[in-house]
């Protein structure tokens, strides 16, 4: 078997046994995906996923970022270059080159969600390997070129409730439109990103706050036609599904400038010249700015601070962004978010996620801040921590201090569609784990566990992001 029934499960035979009975409570509820980075014209379009390699290896950082660390070539991969160069084209030595290395993977979550893919959506039982290669390839294959394999088959196979997916605030959102007018009943809603025009460091930002303007017919040459901008972008999101706002910053800094201090911070980034000190300056008052926004439209907003993205600038400059790159840096929550949550920090009507990178700061900082603030929940599970030790952990440091009521439950980060019941069943088994100690350690009824794994595993989730 590639994947064992109680795999993640406590290995004591008593604690065991009470952590199967909550996760037969909670295996089969629908998915609650709120955080994710699929593309909508999956689900628009509704092809058929063109081969294996462009499934799983192609589009998957998690997958290409480990085998490039082996050194094996990107351009050997299939993954596209800015300059358009060649790179490999057969989908098949894609993925023989992949499967050849698969022992990488051992002992990491990435496999975990792969081995649960294979198993459950391929039926396969064998482990891939080089000698592997071709059945996998082919039983895949296969697979794909049927109808109940195409993305919105499995999207209701997968017992997805609903999905959001990111997008700038540049973008039309022409395929969230064609799946609302199309008459499918899968729900798919977008996200409002805009770190393309907030971050001055972000390429081409001056060119991207004049198509801004363009777009929302709004006078970006000043701070408040900029503003208003944003407002007019949050509600053409919101009117195509969106119920939160994401913010990829590299640190958790805010700020609270009084409006000739921000007016003319504007005047300085737009010229394409701001200093590192003035980038970040403004990157911190934008975040205050667009948690007013949220209290004035409702949005939910997400910050997840602490990585250095793109780390590596010849992958940069060869390949573009996002290609497993992005590295974990320490963060300060409690000074750096203070100019906000003084503003907003009480506000009851105003729902502010944060995350992190940054193990150190969950018992430290992060508990006792959303211990306290009304305005502030926890969000566990994002990239490096869709894992079961980083669960485990997350659970462990942030539970005394702040409650299980004050986080969000699992959000899924994922770009490979297959993945995601995989990390949903990962979250729920180490939930259903960590809840059966307390019962065992009775520290909680059992009783009280099967609501908390419920809630968990869909009910926070679904109400944190007001779905």
């Amino acid at each position: 078997m590639l994947i064992h029934e109680d795999r993640l499960l406590p290995a004591d035979p008593a604690t065991r046994a009470v952590a199967r009975r909550l996760y037969d409570t909670v295996k089969a509820l629908p998915i609650i995906s709120p955080h994710g980075h699929t593309d909508p014209s999956w689900y628009a379009e509704n092809q058929p996923f063109p081969n294996p390699a462009q499934l799983f290896v192609v589009p998957d950082h998690y997958v290409f970022r480990m085998l490039y660390s082996q050194g094996v070539r990107l351009e050997d991969l299939g993954v596209p270059t800015v300059d358009g160069a060649a790179v490999e084209t057969d989908p098949r030595a894609i993925w023989r080159r992949f499967a050849g290395h698969y022992h990488l993977f051992r002992g990491t979550p990435t496999r975990m969600w792969l081995d649960h893919a294979f198993a459950t959506l391929f039926d396969l039982d064998q482990r891939l390997s080089a000698v592997t290669a071709d059945l996998y390839y082919d039983r895949i294959a296969e697979r794909l070129a049927r109808p109940d394999y195409r993305p919105r088959a499995l999207f209701d196979r997968f017992n997805i409730e609903v999905i959001a997916t990111t997008e700038s605030p540049l973008d039309e959102l022409r395929h969230h439109r064609t799946i609302r007018e199309s008459g499918w009943a899968g729900r798919v809603i977008t996200a409002y990103r805009p770190d393309p025009v907030v971050d001055p460091d972000f390429a081409g930002f001056v060119a991207n706050i004049d198509a801004l303007g363009t777009l929302t017919g709004c006078d970006v040459t000043t701070f408040s036609g900029y503003l208003e901008a944003h407002r007019a972008r949050r509600a053409f999101f919101k009117a195509h599904g969106a119920t939160s706002t994401d913010h990829g910053h590299p640190t958790a800094l805010t700020a609270d400038l009084g409006p000739v201090e921000a007016e003319a911070l504007y005047h300085v980034v737009r010229t394409g010249r701001a200093t590192a000190s003035e980038a970040e300056l403004f990157r911190a008052q934008m975040l205050t700015e667009m948690a007013a926004m949220s209290l004035d439209d409702g949005l939910v907003m997400q910050i997840h601070p602490g990585s250095m993205r793109n780390h590596n600038p010849a992958l940069l400059a060869r390949f573009g962004r996002d290609k497993g790159a992005d590295i974990p840096t320490r963060t300060d929550y409690v000074h750096a978010l203070k100019p906000l949550l003084d503003r907003f920090g009480n506000e009851r009507d105003l729902s502010i996620i944060l995350f992190t990178l940054d193990e150190t700061a969950y018992s430290r900082e992060l508990a006792p801040l959303a211990g306290h603030y009304p305005a502030l929940k926890l969000g566990p599970a994002w990239w490096f921590y869709d894992s079961p030790e980083g669960m485990r952990r997350y659970r462990e440091l942030v539970t005394e201090t702040a409650g299980f009521y004050n986080t969000v439950g699992f959000n899924d980060d994922t770009r490979a569609f297959p993945s995601i019941p995989a990390r949903h069943d990962v979250a729920r088994r180490v939930d259903c784990g960590y809840l059966a100690e307390l019962v065992m350690t009775h520290r909680l009824d059992e009783d009280e566990a099967q609501e908390l794994a419920h809630d968990l595993a869909y009910g926070l989730a679904k109400a944190a992001y007001r779905l």
